[in-house]
């Protein structure tokens, strides 16, 4: 599903059709969700999941077609981990899927 996909049933389910509110809602929800994440570090949803920043460190990397090492410069990267009823709904779907 992509975001306009997202939009559309955000749409249907929750906005009676409007996708100018559903559109504004994701996007202030996406927005706020990664201005709290490069301030703060962290933002948990409790039973969805936490977003937060992976510190890692500097490295030594291989480009793969020629074999040369260089050093790679520490960085923080986004991170999501699910949370515990996102990680049941996945697995209900996939048990579903399989009988």
């Amino acid at each position: 599903m992509n975001k306009a996909e997202l939009i559309d049933a955000l749409a249907k389910q929750h906005f009676e059709g409007n996708k100018a509110n559903a559109t504004r809602a994701l996007n202030a929800v996406v927005d706020t969700i990664s201005t709290e994440v490069a301030q703060t570090g962290k933002v948990s949803i409790t039973g969805f999941g936490v977003f937060e920043v992976l510190h890692r460190e500097a490295r030594v990397v291989r480009n793969p077609r020629t074999g040369e090492r260089k050093q790679a410069d520490a960085m923080d990267l986004p991170r999501f981990r699910p949370g515990t009823d996102l990680k049941n709904r996945v697995q209900a779907a996939a048990d579903a899927k399989t009988k």
